[in-house]
């Protein structure tokens, strides 16, 4: 019963893949969305990283805070054979919530903010294939962003600076603040997908035509959006966050820079760029500054000698 269920939820979100979804009869009015639970929506492009997408979408699937997992499937060189094993093995593996693999019709990165029909929560989670986020600290970022709606919700913060010089943007990285909050975790509302997808004008639309040439900064578009409409990004702290994916992993998993939009030499030159070029094409920066991390707690601060260690005043020593 669950694998017919599973087939019939992943074919409905097929028939929702072929449709226009800036279509008004294709769009659900977000009051009627459930604002309790979210909808993962996981780009997928590489057929070396299957194996840790299953798993993370079985985590993901795991949460009674999840509604469904989709993956968006870009890679339109992938067999139908390896994505229906793939559809066949994700669900067996869902321990809950259930999982679809979508098709996309091209690699368009703009795609991964479609206002899909199937999406059916108020709140949407974009991510990537990559990074494996424990479960605590996936409904935490929930919580937060249960509070702050208006808010892009992330645990990856980047920032914006101004080159005065040369005067250009820069694409950077502060540890105090953030503009920036990447897709590699992502919560929204599905008001910014409309918006981003649908919404705007001309400029709006060329700024999407630079994402697709470049097949890059779709993150940074969707932060213009949410600083334009909504209330810009707030970054979070969580508890095991493993980015795979990272060129700064010391150890090969053969998951490094596979993806559609992989990193290169002048990765942050060109996402530079991309800042210049939105802010030129919209006729202004809207990205705002937000301060610090939002952390689940704070421990003891103070330091306590105990078994011969300087420890947190709080922390039990077993001998």
């Amino acid at each position: 019963m669950r694998i017919i269920i599973f087939y019939i939820f992943m074919l409905l979100c097929a028939a929702y893949t072929n449709s226009n979804p800036c279509d008004p009869n294709n769009q659900r009015d977000p009051k009627t969305l459930r604002p309790d639970q979210l909808t993962v929506l996981i780009n997928g492009y590489s057929e070396s990283r299957i194996p840790l997408l299953q798993s993370i979408a079985a985590t993901y699937a795991s949460s009674p805070i999840v509604s469904s997992v989709q993956i968006l499937w870009g890679n339109p060189r992938t067999s139908i054979k390896i994505l229906s094993l793939l559809s066949q093995n994700l669900s067996i593996a869902s321990p809950g919530a259930p999982i679809a693999v979508i098709r996309q019709k091209n690699d368009s990165l703009n795609s991964r903010f479609n206002p899909r029909r199937s999406i059916l929560t108020r709140a949407v989670l974009i991510c990537d294939d990559d990074v494996e986020i424990d479960v605590k600290s996936v409904e935490f970022a929930f919580t937060m962003w249960s509070k702050n709606r208006d808010k892009l919700i992330g645990f990856f913060g980047r920032s914006h600076d101004l080159d005065i010089v040369n005067r250009n943007w820069m694409y950077t990285m502060h540890s105090e603040k953030y503009s920036i909050v990447l897709t590699k975790f992502m919560i929204a509302k599905i008001e910014f997908l409309y918006f981003y997808r649908c919404g705007g004008d001309v400029a709006m639309a060329k700024a999407r035509e630079v994402v697709d040439r470049r097949k890059n900064c779709e993150d940074i578009l969707m932060n213009f959006v949410a600083a334009e409409i909504g209330e810009g990004v707030m970054v979070v702290e969580g508890m095991r966050v493993r980015d795979y994916g990272d060129s700064r992993n010391e150890g090969r998993s053969g998951v490094e820079s596979v993806g559609l939009s992989s990193r290169r030499k002048d990765h942050r030159k060109r996402r530079g760029e991309c800042i210049t070029e939105f802010h030129r094409l919209l006729g202004r920066m809207p990205l705002r500054y937000s301060y610090g991390k939002v952390v689940r707690s704070v421990g003891e601060q103070a330091l306590c000698e105990k078994g011969g260690k300087l420890v947190p005043c709080d922390r039990q020593v077993v001998d």
